[in-house]
């Protein structure tokens, strides 16, 4: 099979996709398990596909790595499937939901910033977010976001400026969660807001993030005591889709493993 000349053809093309997906989005601080995965991938496969006959002719001499080599790449291949199934759940699952009316708070999760600006995935969930608010001017908007790495303000400051600038949503109306770097905690020290504000986990509340997140969100949301919720999903853009989706994917596995739904 890795002497068929096809065969490596089409495994060269993929890595070089795969990496260069992930190199661009890492060039714009994009640095997460959903852009260091593929290209780490796609370094795998281009050097597969141009050293395909030396790896073969090292493993002809050495049966034991032959069998880990093969091993590996079993596991690979069950992996992959796990995870074409998983992209598969969450586009048939992912929820763009219309807010209901009567709201009292939106939360806007935030997604992260790049060199100071909403990236275009926290974008989409902020416009989402903003037309809500215009429909609904008595709910309080929090924005809930601490500061990324390498970022000089938090990303609810950003979120804040952001509707304020391109949406027209008064400051007044905007409340701020500036400590979060997860879902969990985005939903965990948002409480202490709504509670200084005289509302509860019983209120009426919208929670905005992208579509692909609401399934996750709304599972940590009902852990933490949400009762009286609605998720809204924003388009996510086509360029980081699949990427987001891969992070997902990560995240499930562990929140999962640290109880949060």
């Amino acid at each position: 099979m890795y002497n068929n000349k096809l065969f490596r053809i089409v495994f060269f093309l993929l890595g070089f996709v795969l990496f260069l997906d992930g190199f661009i989005l890492i060039l714009y601080k994009k640095i997460h398990l959903g852009t260091i995965l593929p290209l780490l991938i796609g370094l795998v496969f281009i050097t597969t596909a141009i050293w395909s006959q030396h790896i073969q002719q090292y493993l002809a001499q050495h049966l034991k790595l032959k069998k880990i080599w093969r091993l590996g790449w079993v596991l690979f291949t069950l992996w992959s499937v796990s995870l074409i199934g998983f992209f598969g759940y969450i586009h048939l699952k992912s929820q763009q939901n219309t807010a209901e009316n009567n709201l009292q708070a939106i939360i806007v999760l935030g997604s992260g910033i790049t060199q100071g600006k909403a990236s275009p995935t926290l974008a989409k969930r902020l416009d989402q977010a903003g037309e809500i608010a215009k429909q609904q001017s008595q709910a309080l908007i929090v924005v809930s976001g601490g500061l990324d790495f390498g970022e000089e303000k938090p990303e609810a400051e950003i979120m804040s400026q952001y509707l304020q600038e391109h949406m027209q949503i008064q400051a007044s109306r905007i409340l701020q969660e500036n400590k979060s770097t997860s879902t969990d905690l985005n939903l965990k020290n948002t409480q202490a807001i709504l509670k200084a504000h005289g509302l509860t986990l019983d209120s009426k509340i919208a929670i905005v993030t992208s579509d692909f997140h609401t399934l996750r969100a709304a599972a940590i949301a009902r852990k933490q005591g949400y009762h009286n919720f609605i998720t809204v999903g924003a388009e996510t853009p086509l360029t980081t889709r699949y990427n987001a989706w891969l992070r997902e994917y990560f995240a499930y596995i562990s929140g999962w493993v640290l109880g949060e739904y």
